[in-house]
């Protein structure tokens, strides 16, 4: 027997006195279906809310009953109805599927390479688009018109949605041309102490050649040039003078220094993270006064897909401050790490290390590391000619 949606009862009433049986539940409106008699048996189908009503009539008539019940939507329903946990869970799942039908979940960008998608989101969510908002107060056309003033490099958007997710398709603006610097009338001057190793001139007049030394200030490449019929031409002098010279710094350090270390106590703070909504799974505050964090975050991922909930993981280390002492050795060691930072951040690429001289001078508080170099570069630097 197929699953049913009202509940039936399969009735064999068996009795001399059927016809009067069958009489009584005409008269109380008993409805019946799929009858027939069979060997001195009536079989039926019945409703089960007229039951008292049927037992009643065959004890009127000395009738003999079986009943067999047909399996129905809600006869499995009543075996679930003392299930709390599954009535919550089914209410929640519908309550979900029903939020999230009307909220937008997703924003997808498309079509940018030049503008970046965090300028783009902040630029939505200024407009109201964003994960968690209501899809009913959204208006896409409008948005469209708007973002392409609030975010520049972009000329034309289109947005249009798909269930809950929202496309945003970009379309940026082209390349404008360089524009060509204005050709200012300048020299070419040293700005070091150094003697030449090589030169490259694009514009002006060479002043010194390879192997000369030149002071601080000296004119390298001239813009003026005067020709021999008493002309006299401004240029704007362009080219590469490239020089060894010196340079020296120093670093220095205490033996004695304070410094916030890890406790070894720590607390862990737990947040849910609903779209843009943060939902704090802790109740104890941050009882450290001095401390340092750090975040992680796992997104709830279903079927592949990473959904917009997930949830955030601080832990916060206690922190105090303690005195350090280091020796001479540790000192050093950390001094030159400054060295090394200083020759990556500061002399750049261009410039060639010849040579290094370090020499460590120490006293009764402190470390000090002097380096020498011998560096090969760039000593040009421009200079503006004013003419009244």
């Amino acid at each position: 027997m197929g699953l049913r949606i009202r509940r039936y009862v399969r009735i064999n009433a068996r009795g001399r006195e059927l016809n009067k049986f069958l009489n009584t539940m005409h008269i109380r409106n008993i409805e019946c279906r799929g009858q027939y008699c069979r060997s001195g048996t009536l079989y039926g189908d019945f409703l089960r809310r007229d039951m008292e009503k049927i037992r009643c009539a065959a004890d009127e008539c000395g009738i003999e009953l079986k009943t067999a019940s047909y399996d129905s939507v809600l006869e499995r329903l009543s075996r679930y109805r003392h299930r709390v946990g599954l009535l919550i869970g089914t209410c929640l799942a519908l309550f979900t599927a029903l939020y999230f039908s009307q909220v937008i979940v997703t924003v997808e960008i498309h079509g940018n390479s030049a503008v970046r998608d965090d300028i783009i989101l902040a630029a939505l969510e200024e407009l109201g688009i964003k994960s968690g908002a209501h899809l009913s107060k959204v208006d896409l056309h409008s948005c469209e018109s708007r973002l392409p003033f609030m975010v520049e490099g972009i000329a034309w958007a289109g947005m249009h949605r798909t269930g809950s997710r929202v496309v945003v398709q970009i379309r940026e603006e082209a390349a404008k041309p360089q524009k060509v610097s204005g050709r200012v009338p300048c020299n070419i001057i040293s700005n070091r102490d150094a003697e030449i190793t090589s030169v490259l001139v694009r514009c002006g007049t060479l002043m010194h050649i390879i192997g000369d030394y030149v002071p601080k200030g000296t004119l390298l490449i001239s813009g003026v040039t005067e020709y021999e019929s008493k002309r006299v031409e401004v240029l704007h002098a362009m080219g590469e003078i490239r020089g060894v010279y010196n340079d020296n710094v120093s670093f220095s350090a205490a033996f004695r220094s304070e410094e916030y270390s890890p406790t070894g106590r720590s607390d862990t703070q737990r947040t849910l993270r609903l779209f843009s909504l943060d939902i704090p799974l802790y109740f104890k505050r941050n009882k450290y006064i001095k401390s340092l964090s750090s975040c992680s975050e796992k997104p709830l991922i279903l079927f592949g897909k990473e959904l917009p909930v997930s949830l955030r993981c601080r832990v916060i280390e206690e922190t105090a401050c303690t005195e350090r002492v280091r020796t001479a050795e540790e000192l050093k060691e950390k001094l030159m790490e400054r060295v090394y930072l200083y020759e990556k951040n500061f002399l750049g690429d261009d410039i060639r290390i010849i040579s290094r001289r370090i020499v460590s001078s120490e006293t009764e508080d402190s470390l000090t590391l002097s380096v020498s170099y011998m560096l090969e570069g760039n000593i040009g630097e421009q200079r503006e000619i004013f003419i009244k």
